[in-house]
């Protein structure tokens, strides 16, 4: 029992950084109907800003400040990106947006790797190497800290987006942007805050991941991005909550398969619940059927 306890810490740990990427997914599609489908290379860009900070200036502040600065890297990404690539293509069929996120996120995969080069850098790890004791269990600083924060960062978006006027203007725009710019909403800068606060999360996902799984490479957003995608589409793409529902539920269920089954279906199996997911309830689970016109 103590063993799978254990395990089931560790796959909640990992859903909770699959979850955190998702919700830039689904916040972005949500807003312009867009896959974004350079995310989780924010998620790279987020685990090598943290390791130049904690290698270079780790003595000058705490932690807590150099992830409060990768996220707001993350967030400026997040906001070039969209201006830069996105911005014009809104009227655009939605191949043309689709095919433009690609091509940013293999850029932003070359530029790193010119940048850094394809040698591993080797992350170091924050967190002291005692272990929390909770309720009789022996848990890991970093699963501790990856669970506690993923949460209180979802809760905190959750209260942003329901109960602030920013919040409020991007679920008006989500719901129908011609009608929140005749009130007076400005529709770019929402969409510019959408982007800033997904991509600052997705960053703070690449903190927390590149710690757990100690190496950092250029393309090591690609995987996690596909199965935050996957979360994202699971829990019903454009819902917050369910994002984070789905990236639990694929958190748990690679990493359990990962420790009883094999690590070789692990993938296979993440990949054969998307499929599952688009042939019996392609909405989602808190998704809602939406008719489009054609």
């Amino acid at each position: 029992m103590d063993f799978f306890i254990q395990q089931l810490l560790n796959a909640i740990r990992y859903g909770s950084i699959l979850a955190l990427i998702a919700i830039g997914y689904t916040m972005v599609y949500g807003i312009i109907k867009l896959i974004n489908f350079a995310h989780g290379d924010i998620m790279m860009i987020g685990a090598y800003t943290s390791f130049i900070l904690f290698s270079n200036f780790g003595g000058y502040f705490p932690p807590i400040i150099s992830i409060i600065i990768t996220m707001f890297v993350g967030a400026l990404f997040g906001i070039v990106i969209e201006r830069v690539a996105y911005r014009k293509l809104r009227k655009a069929p939605r191949i043309s947006a689709l095919i433009t996120a690609i091509g940013v996120s293999l850029f932003l995969e070359a530029l790193a790797q010119f940048i850094f080069t394809a040698t591993p850098l080797v992350r170091i790890n924050i967190f002291s190497s005692e272990a929390f004791h909770v309720l009789g269990f022996e848990i890991s600083p970093i699963t501790f800290y990856t669970i506690i924060v993923s949460v209180v960062m979802m809760i905190l978006l959750t209260v942003f987006v329901h109960r602030t006027k920013p919040g409020k203007a991007m679920r008006a725009v989500s719901q129908d942007q011609d009608a929140a710019r005749l009130m007076g909403i400005n529709v770019d800068r929402v969409i510019s805050l959408t982007f800033a606060l997904g991509s600052a999360l997705g960053a703070l996902a690449g903190v927390f991941y590149s710690i757990a799984y100690v190496n950092i490479e250029p393309y090591m957003g690609m995987l996690p991005g596909l199965k935050a995608f996957i979360a994202a589409v699971l829990g019903g793409i454009g819902n917050i909550g369910g994002a984070v529902i789905g990236g639990y539920i694929i958190g748990i269920a690679e990493g359990l398969t990962k420790t009883y089954i094999s690590t070789y279906w692990a993938d296979a199996l993440v990949f054969a619940i998307l499929i599952i997911v688009l042939l019996l309830k392609p909405s989602g689970i808190l998704g809602k059927n939406v008719k489009e016109k054609v």
